[in-house]
């Protein structure tokens, strides 16, 4: 029993139809179930659509956690772990505000069921490996940023203290300024805080453009290295089949010879 609905909720390939069918499915519920959060005003037709989805997925989430070791082959251990791995934990907190476990002021965390249709789209999970593959960079990259901000924020607060209610606010000003957003609320009025502000936006095009080639080349490699994958997938099935059409040409071409012999 657990075998078959394995098979059918695991991840889809091209040759499984019930797998494709019931990966419609769940992205097919999961962005009905949070078409209400669209509207400002609750309909009764938005209750029943809720509490139908809301039990789909649910049961989605049972059927994942009781055959979770089908999927990672540690045994009884496998129970233990699923609760806790990234995709269980956003579905989890997804549902909790439709089940009635938290207050309904957390309702914005049934947007997390978006997650759900992004478990099955190639590009997310491409995205996800760059991320994973270049996570020790992206932190450098990270530091780097945090650093500027806090170090352009203090410079700033200390030339225009009367521009500042508090560091607070000019940390706010230095990462609007090192994302080169500038609301506009906040800026110097100074030449010397207008000299730092310049600078702050210079470097902040640098370091944004940083994080984005690297995930960029990342993304690409990972779809070259899919195509890799799928390109040597044909070759050797391509030469299984020359493979078994040479053996069975040698087995007609002996009984042709035997059948001479007679």
């Amino acid at each position: 029993m657990r075998q078959a609905i394995y098979n059918v909720i695991k991840q889809s390939d091209d040759s499984s139809r019930f797998n494709k069918l019931y990966d419609y499915f769940i992205c097919a519920v999961a962005f009905m179930s949070i078409i209400p959060l669209m509207f400002k005003r609750e309909y009764y037709l938005f209750d029943v659509m809720d509490t139908i989805t809301v039990y789909i997925l649910f049961a989605d989430y049972v059927f994942r956690w009781m055959t979770f070791d089908k999927k990672i082959k540690k045994g009884n251990m496998s129970f233990l772990l699923y609760p806790f791995t990234p995709y269980a934990l956003i579905d989890l907190l997804s549902l909790l505000p439709s089940l009635g476990m938290v207050n309904q002021s957390f309702r914005v965390l049934r947007m997390l069921r978006i997650f759900k249709i992004l478990r099955y789209s190639k590009s997310f999970n491409y995205i996800l490996h760059a991320f994973e593959k270049e996570k020790n960079t992206l932190y450098s990259v990270l530091v780097l940023a945090l650093g500027y901000i806090f170090v352009s924020a203090l410079i700033m607060f200390s030339y225009e203290p009367d521009t500042f209610s508090d560091f607070f606010a000019a940390l706010y000003w230095a990462t609007t300024a090192l994302t080169t957003v500038g609301y506009g609320d906040v800026y110097p009025k100074t030449d010397i805080g207008r000299l730092i502000s310049m600078i702050s936006s210079l470097f902040g095009i640098a370091v944004i453009a940083l994080p984005a080639g690297i995930i960029t080349a990342s993304f690409v490699d990972e779809i070259d290295a899919e195509k890799a994958a799928a390109a040597s997938s044909r070759e050797a099935a391509k030469s299984a089949e020359d493979k078994d059409g040479s053996v069975i040409d040698r087995i007609i071409e002996k009984r042709t010879e035997a059948d001479k012999d007679e």
